[in-house]
């Protein structure tokens, strides 16, 4: 939990230095809320359910030239839902049930002296804001990954809408996992591992027209070492973290109104060490949209 501690500290001081730069901002921020809605009267007859479900999105992303040859971007992504049901038979309402929940901070340096291709480091947390698999139990940024990497990056295009981007390079990760040891005494410890290997991580942002956009993020990761290997050794799983981790991102988004968007997130997910088939999400959306920038 310490090391965890000091990266979340990093990241917000390289920021923060990031922001006491001169140089103006290249920034948008996105504020977004969805929410539906039914109820049913007592004299109802079907069998239905009450629900409510909500989710809350902060999406951003900056950068900034902060000298001739070096460029710093932060890309942050905040969601969190929860998902409230009414019993059918006795009509009370049951606690909610999180259905969203993500925190994804990621710092990007690169140094640009014009050639074809720009060496780069990044710092990446991916988290969520608790852990409800026991409800009994908070286990806040639990499970947490930090992802150091450094390689060469290029931009493939780049004008006011559009921005197409890719980098290779090597990377190491650690996991910090909060494990339940007694559920009486709500007793916790929090385990960890790390491996290392080539990352592959490619941006695409595309305006289609003037209410209509376009994101993607495809991120690769093959692991060369693991701290854990020797335990697997002999057993089914002995493999499985040798296997390419693939997180695939996307989301088309139309403006129907100042305030009103339409968005259709799409997320592929494979890692063997989690589960040997591939896993999707799929969310459909009509809410409320502010761009603060």
């Amino acid at each position: 939990m310490r090391n965890l501690l000091v990266a979340i500290t990093m990241l917000l001081v390289i920021g923060l230095c990031a922001v006491l730069s001169a140089e103006p901002w290249s920034k948008s921020l996105d504020l977004n809320f969805t929410m539906t809605q039914n109820s049913y009267s007592d004299s109802w007859t079907g069998g239905e359910a009450g629900s409510i479900s909500w989710v809350s999105n902060a999406n951003g992303v900056f950068q900034k030239q902060m000298s001739p040859k070096f460029n710093f971007k932060n890309t942050t992504k905040l969601s969190f839902g929860q998902t409230h049901i009414q019993d059918k038979d006795t009509k009370q309402w049951a606690k909610p049930v999180k259905s969203t929940d993500l925190i994804d901070i990621e710092n990007l340096g690169k140094y640009t002296p014009g050639w074809l291709v720009d060496p780069y480091v990044s710092l990446r947390l991916e988290t969520q804001f608790f852990d409800g698999s026991y409800s009994k139990i908070k286990r806040y940024f639990s499970p947490a990954k930090l992802t150091e990497s450094a390689g060469l990056a290029r931009t493939i295009t780049k004008t006011p809408e559009n921005e197409i981007s890719t980098r290779l390079g090597f990377a190491t990760r650690q996991i910090f996992t909060s494990i339940i040891v007694d559920t009486l005494d709500k007793k916790t410890e929090t385990k960890s591992t790390n491996d290392g290997g080539i990352e592959s991580v490619t941006d695409m942002k595309l305006t289609l027209s003037k209410t209509l956009g376009f994101t993607s993020k495809l991120s690769l990761y093959k692991a060369l070492f693991y701290s854990k290997s020797k335990e697997l050794k002999g057993t089914p799983q002995e493999n499985y973290w040798k296997m390419v981790d693939v997180n695939w991102e996307n989301q088309l988004s139309a403006a129907v109104a100042k305030y009103v968007t339409v968005s259709l997130y799409a997320q592929l997910l494979y890692d063997k060490e989690i589960t040997k088939r591939g896993r999707f999400k799929e969310t459909l959306a009509l809410g409320l949209t502010y761009k603060m920038f």
